[in-house]
């Protein structure tokens, strides 16, 4: 259940709001940052925030790092590949900063949220400037001050996971396109995942919070918001404001194109999904992480639903919600899992049709329950399924794409396609990427396009 937030109050908004002025008028303080970013769109939202922060100190954004005055690493730590990336990458600047002392090096995020990773940087990462965690994105400001003033290492790491900072500045990284917080942390415990512990417990901003938000979206030009959440299904738990409520009040506004993700089976409602069917610029596209097809991996899994119940939402989905386009998450080689269990998985993919799907291999994170699971699988076994499914949900990404082959879609143009530069390429409602001729002017605007031929990644159209 969704706890009542924390609003961070003004006279702590206000603190940061002085930082960030103080730091302005420092002689010595960077004039340029860049950010790396790592993980999901939660992350590179947050990464938005930053950015925002950061030029309200009169720093300017540098596109390479090699050139920045601080360069700040916003870090994932889902699976272990992520974070050894992000920690190489760290390592490598070690270097250039001995060539350039004033280098400020900076990580935040997951990583550094999770349990005993601040103590690992104070050991085994001296270079490192600044660290701070998930909950103290918003004291960048009064950290970069001390940092500055007392040219000491600052790490913050604070475990108060229930409040919620209103109003910080952001800069978008697109024009025409948003994202926009509804709900932060998560309260489903899913025994791979370590999110709960570095995000926190589920807390909702106030609808009112998210529509004004909205609005201001809507007047500077915005064409699609997309909501996040680790589970936007919950939105609200335990109060009268609710997620399906939220869209209806969203679609009635008038915002274009209305995204969202990521949505947890358990919590997909019959009322989520009429929302869909009745809005009138809800896009017909809905990521849906089913992990595994198994009903003994999703109960050792602790997703709280099974293949049958997942495969009767599909239904319901594809029943209410004409031409709706279904993503998703899939996991193999978890602890224990057998062949038959894993073939389970590819024939849930083959009944499905995904037009596309996140998979990976089995990450342990310490900490979680599935970390002290016994039944690790060898690393050729998970290699060689893994392959197996990437097959199976490519061969449902073609046929799905054949299918839309001469339906008309509205793709909002994002930029010149890489491959051919007489055209121009986007998203359509289903979230695939369509190219069509076009250039520069039609960069942030929706055109309705005809699907005239299928690639394996994208699809090609013709405007209307």
């Amino acid at each position: 259940m969704n706890r009542t937030p924390v609003i961070i109050g003004a006279d702590e908004i206000r603190r940061q709001e002085d930082a960030a002025e103080r730091i302005a008028a420092l002689p010595n303080r960077p004039d340029s940052y860049h950010i790396v970013t790592y993980g999901c769109q939660m992350n590179a939202h947050d990464s938005e925030t930053l950015a925002g922060l950061l030029e309200s100190m009169g720093l300017e954004e540098t596109p390479d790092r090699t050139t920045a005055d601080l360069v700040l690493f916003n870090t994932c730590c889902i699976r272990d590949n992520a974070e050894r990336r992000a920690l190489g990458n760290v390592t490598w600047l070690r270097q250039l900063k001995r060539s350039k002392p004033h280098l400020l090096i900076g990580v935040c995020g997951c990583m550094v949220q999770r349990p005993g990773m601040a103590d690992r940087i104070l050991r085994q990462y001296p270079f490192i400037d600044l660290a701070f965690g998930t909950h103290n994105l918003h004291q960048l400001p009064s950290m970069l001050y001390e940092l500055l003033t007392r040219r000491e290492r600052v790490i913050r790491v604070s475990s108060e996971d229930t409040a919620i900072a209103e109003g910080l500045p952001i800069k978008r990284a697109s024009d025409s396109k948003a994202y926009l917080t509804v709900m932060y942390g998560c309260d489903n415990y899913c025994s791979y995942c370590i999110v709960p512990y570095v995000r926190g417990r589920e807390r909702s901003r106030a609808m009112r919070d998210i529509l004004a938000e909205a609005e201001s979206l809507l007047r500077s030009g915005v064409q699609e918001i997309t909501l996040l959440g680790q589970n936007v299904n919950s939105y609200g738990n335990g109060t009268d404001e609710t997620f399906p409520a939220l869209l209806r009040a969203l679609d009635e506004m008038g915002v274009p194109r209305i995204r969202f993700m990521t949505s947890h089976p358990k919590d997909l409602s019959d009322g989520l999904i009429e929302a869909m069917a009745r809005g009138s610029h809800i896009c017909n596209h809905l990521h849906l992480p089913v992990q595994s097809g198994s009903d003994a991996i999703l109960s050792a899994m602790n997703r709280r639903y099974t293949r049958e119940r997942y495969l009767e939402r599909v239904g319901a989905l594809r029943r209410d919600v004409p031409g709706i386009g279904l993503t998703t998450d899939l996991i193999v080689g978890f602890p224990g899992e057998t062949e038959e269990q894993f073939e389970q998985t590819v024939s849930l993919v083959q009944t499905v049709g995904y037009d596309s799907a996140y998979t990976f291999i089995y990450s342990p994170r310490e900490g979680t329950a599935a970390a002290r699971l016994g039944g690790r699988l060898p690393d050729d076994v998970s290699s060689q399924r893994i392959g197996r499914l990437i097959r199976a949900v490519e061969e449902g990404s073609q046929e799905a794409y054949r299918g839309m082959i001469g339906t008309v879609e509205r793709v909002l143009v994002e930029s010149i396609s890489k491959r051919d530069a007489s055209r121009v390429s986007g998203k359509g409602t289903r979230g695939i990427t369509i190219t069509l001729d076009g250039g520069p002017e039609d960069i942030g605007k929706i055109i309705p396009v005809r699907i005239r031929s299928a690639a394996v990644n994208t699809l090609r159209g013709e405007r209307i």
